[in-house]
C-alpha cells in the first residue's frame, strides 16, 4: 500500500514515476527531482503535475526523459538530497511489460540430473537473484545470471538430489528470501524447496470408463482428512493420503473409508484442496484443522496428509498412489484447486519474485479483495496465466488426475480457465473443468470474469448452480436458514422447480441460465454452509425425524435425477450433520470428520442413494447431453398444482418422477402400465402399476418402455 513512508517513488509506466511526499516532511514540497542508478548516473525528472491526497501527502507525477532498463536498481531524489528506491510498480501491469518479458519455456524451477541441477526463475524486476542450497551438509550460495525475458538461471554441478534450497531476491530496494514458486517438493511447512528427481514420480495409468459427456459424471466431494479421521473407522493411517485408500479386513467388513467410497457407485471423487496450504502446522498436524483453501505451494502436495512431511518424496508418492488406487477401482479423481488468492500475499513466493505483478491492485497499491481473503490473483497477466496453466498441466501429468474444480472461479478471467480446459483436454478428452462461477467484487472487469454471467463464452466449463440449490433446498446464507425451498415445503416454487430439473437450459418454469446441461452442476450441499440435514432441521422444525429423512432423500433424488451434472457432498447420503454450524473450515475434526457410526444408523438412506445413483447410470434420460433433447423430451405435470411430476418421454420410453414435498396424500392415475422403479427407496423392478397412491413426502420413479 502506498503513502506509508515520508518519501516513496513508484515506476507506473515506462516513462512515468509517481512520487509521494508526506506533508509532515518539508511540507511535502520539492521543486525538482532526480533519478540515480547504481553507478551514480544522475538525471533530472520533469514534473508533470502535483496534487494533494486525503492521506496528507503530495502526489507528484514525473516523466522520465530517457529509457530505463527494467531490472536495474534506481533511486529517486528530491531537492533536499533525500533518496528512496524506485519501486517497479504498475509498470508490471502494462501490455508492453508482458510482451517484453513473457517466457513460454517449461523449465522454470529446479531441473535435476544426477550430474547437475539447473535453477531457473522468472524475476524481471529484480536486480539480483541468488540461490542458496545445501550440499554435503554445507550451505552454498550462488549468484544467478540474468538471461532474456527476465529469467535468472544457475547451473550447479554435482548430485543435488534432496538438497534444500531457497532464493534470495533483491528487488525494489530490499532482499527477500523465498521458496521456489515453481517448486514441486518441499520440507515441513515449506521452509525450503527441495530438489528431486522427477523420473522417480512415475504414475501407473489405468484404463478408465469413458465419460462421453459431463452429464455422465456423478461427483462426490470428500476431504482427505475428514474421510478417515474417525478413531474407530478401521484405518490405521487416519486423515492422510495413505489412509484415504487404505483397505483391510475391518474397513471391508464395516464398509468404511475407501471400501465405502467404492461401494457408492459414483464416477468421480472430488478431493478438497490437497496442494500445500498454510493453515495447518505440518509439525503438529493434529493440533490444527483447516479445509485447505489457504494456498502456499501450487505444485507441492500438502505435508500434513503425508506419512513424513520432511521427506520430499513422501507426499508426492502418496498422492500418486491415492489416484492410482481410485483409478484401479474405476473412480476418477478431480482436484479442488485454489488459484484465486494466496494464504499470505506479503510472503508468498510469487509476490517475492515479482512484486505487484501477480495480484489485482488499484493505482494506490491496494489489493483487490473480491475473495474476502485480502488478495485476488491477476490472471490477466501473461505470466500469471502461464503459471496457472502450467501448474494444471503439471498436476495432470504427474498425478494423472481427471479434472479440476476451481475455487471462486469468478476471480479468474474466462480466457485463462478456457485455456486450462483446452491444454488438458488435448491429453485427455474426458477431462473436466468446472468451478464456482460467482460474480465476485474484484477489480477484474465483470465482462472478463469466469463467472456464470459469461458462461456462453465458456462452452466447456461447468458452473455450480446456486439457483438449483436455493430453489430445491432453500436459501443457504446464515441469515436465511429458515427460508424454504420446494422440497422443504414451499410449493409456490413449483414452476421454477421445472426450470431447475431441466438444468436451467430452457425457458420452462423460468429464464434460461445455461446453454447446455454440460455446464450446470446441480447440488444442494457442499463443504460450505450448513449441511442439508442441519438446514432442514431449522426450516422444517415441524417435521418428525422420519419425514425429515424422506425430505433428505428427496433432495438427493433431485440432485441425482435432474438434467445436468450431479454433485454430492460426502455424508449427504446419510444426513451428515455439523451440529448446525454454518462454516466449519477450522472447527476441528470432531465437527468435520465423517461419522461412520452415524452412517450405520442411516444405512437405509445410503442404500436409497445408491439406488438413485444406479437409476441415473442405467437410464440415459436422466442425463441428456444437450439442451435440444431436454427441450424436446422433458415435460411436466402437477397434481393439484402442488405435486410435481417430472417426465422424460423419448424414443426409448417414458420416465416419470413424482416429487411430493407435502405432508398430505395424493392419487395419480397413469395412462398405461408403468414399472415401479423406486418408491421412497423401495425398489420393485418387476411390479407394474396403472395408478399410484402418492404418500406424504415421497419420491416415486416410474418407467414405461416403448415397444416397436
Amino acid at each position: 500500500m502506498r503513502q506509508q513512508k515520508y518519501f516513496e517513488a513508484y515506476l507506473d509506466d515506462y516513462n512515468k514515476i509517481i512520487v509521494y511526499m508526506s506533508r509532515n516532511s518539508y511540507e511535502g514540497q520539492s521543486s525538482r527531482f532526480y533519478i540515480r542508478d547504481c553507478s551514480g548516473f544522475l538525471e533530472p525528472l520533469s514534473i508533470l503535475s502535483v496534487e494533494q491526497t486525503p492521506q496528507y501527502y503530495n502526489r507528484y507525477t514525473l516523466m522520465v526523459n530517457s529509457s530505463l532498463v527494467i531490472g536495474r536498481e534506481y533511486y529517486v531524489m528530491h531537492e533536499y538530497a533525500r533518496s528512496t528506491p524506485l519501486q517497479y510498480a504498475n509498470i508490471v501491469k502494462t501490455k508492453r511489460f508482458d510482451e517484453e518479458f513473457y517466457y513460454d519455456g517449461k523449465d522454470l524451477g529446479a531441473m535435476y540430473s544426477p550430474t547437475s541441477t539447473v535453477f531457473k526463475v522468472w524475476a524481471p524486476t529484480a536486480s539480483r537473484v541468488r540461490v542458496e542450497f545445501d550440499y554435503h551438509n554445507e550451505k552454498i550460495t550462488r549468484e544467478m545470471k540474468r538471461e532474456n525475458c527476465g529469467i535468472f538461471a544457475s547451473l550447479v554441478e554435482g548430485d543435488l538430489e534432496e538438497s534444500r534450497y531457497t532464493y534470495h531476491v533483491y528487488v525494489n530496494g530490499e532482499w527477500k528470501e523465498t521458496i521456489d514458486p515453481y517448486g514441486i517438493a518441499s520440507d515441513t511447512n515449506g521452509r525450503h524447496s527441495v530438489v528431486i528427481d522427477r523420473r522417480k514420480l512415475t504414475a501407473v495409468p489405468y484404463v478408465l470408463p469413458i465419460t462421453d459427456h459431463y452429464s455422465d459424471a456423478i461427483l462426490y466431494e470428500a476431504s482427505v482428512r475428514d474421510f478417515t479421521m474417525q478413531e474407530n473407522c478401521g484405518v490405521t493411517e487416519r486423515g492422510g493420503f495413505a489412509g484415504f485408500v487404505e483397505e483391510n479386513h475391518m474397513t471391508k467388513s464395516r464398509q468404511t473409508g475407501f471400501s465405502y467410497l467404492k461401494s457408492l457407485g459414483i464416477t468421480h471423487v472430488q478431493l478438497m484442496p490437497v496442494m500445500d496450504f498454510g493453515s495447518v502446522d505440518e509439525f503438529y498436524p493434529q493440533l490444527y484443522y483447516n479445509w485447505g483453501y489457504d494456498p502456499v505451494q501450487a505444485r507441492c502436495p500438502e505435508g500434513s496428509y503425508a506419512r513424513d512431511s520432511e521427506d520430499p518424496y513422501s507426499r508426492i508418492r502418496e498422492l500418486i498412489r491415492l489416484v492410482e488406487e481410485c483409478h484401479k477401482n474405476g473412480i476418477k479423481v478431480n482436484l479442488d484447486v485454489v488459484f484465486n488468492h494466496v494464504y499470505d500475499v506479503e510472503t508468498h513466493p510469487l509476490n517475492n519474485m515479482v512484486p505487484y505483478y501477480y495480484f489485482q491492485m488499484n493505482e494506490n497499491g491496494e489489493y483487490s479483495n473480491g475473495t474476502f481473503c485480502g488478495n485476488d490473483i491477476d490472471s490477466l497477466r501473461k505470466m500469471c496465466r502461464r503459471f496457472i496453466i502450467d501448474t494444471c498441466r503439471y498436476l495432470q501429468d504427474t498425478f494423472l488426475i481427471d479434472g479440476f474444480r476451481f475455487d471462486l472461479m469468478g476471480i479468474l478471467d474466462m480466457d485463462t480457465v478456457n485455456e486450462v480446459y483446452w491444454e488438458c483436454a488435448v491429453h485427455d478428452p474426458d477431462f473436466m473443468v468446472y468451478g464456482e462461477g460467482w460474480d465476485m467484487p474484484s477489480l477484474l472487469d465483470y465482462r472478463l470474469r469466469a463467472s456464470l454471467a459469461n458462461q456462453d463464452k465458456m462452452p466447456h466449463i461447468a458452473h455450480f448452480s446456486d439457483r438449483f440449490r436455493d430453489v430445491v433446498k432453500g436459501r443457504t446464507a446464515a441469515n436465511e436458514v429458515n427460508v424454504k425451498g420446494y422440497i422443504s415445503g414451499d410449493i409456490s416454487l413449483i414452476e421454477i422447480m421445472k426450470n431447475c430439473l431441466s438444468g436451467s437450459v430452457t425457458d420452462k418454469g423460468g429464464s434460461r441460465m445455461f446453454h447446455s446441461p454440460q455446464q450446470v452442476i446441480n447440488y444442494v450441499e457442499c463443504h460450505d454452509n450448513m449441511t442439508a440435514w442441519d438446514k432442514l432441521k431449522e426450516c422444517c422444525k415441524e417435521d418428525t425425524r422420519e419425514i425429515r429423512m424422506r425430505r433428505q432423500e428427496m433432495l438427493n433424488a433431485c440432485v441425482l435425477l435432474a438434467q445436468g451434472i450431479p454433485f454430492l457432498h460426502s455424508g449427504q447420503e446419510f444426513a451428515r450433520t455439523k451440529h448446525g454450524l454454518n462454516n466449519t473450515y477450522h472447527d476441528m475434526d470432531s465437527i468435520n470428520m465423517i461419522d461412520y457410526e452415524r452412517r450405520d444408523r442411516y444405512r437405509e438412506m445410503v442404500d436409497h442413494t445408491k439406488a438413485l445413483i444406479q437409476l441415473r447410470r442405467t437410464y440415459e434420460c436422466f442425463r441428456y447431453s444437450d439442451a435440444e433433447r431436454i427441450e424436446k423430451y422433458v415435460h411436466y405435470q402437477t397434481i393439484d398444482g402442488k405435486v410435481l411430476i417430472y417426465e422424460m418421454d423419448d424414443e426409448k420410453g417414458t420416465m416419470q418422477v413424482i416429487f411430493n414435498p407435502l405432508t398430505e396424500s395424493f392419487h395419480h392415475s397413469l395412462n398405461a402400465a408403468y414399472k415401479l422403479l423406486y418408491y421412497n427407496g423401495s425398489v420393485q423392478p418387476d411390479e407394474f402399476i396403472t395408478a399410484v397412491a402418492v404418500e406424504p413426502v415421497s419420491t416415486i420413479v416410474l418407467w414405461k418402455e416403448k415397444t416397436s
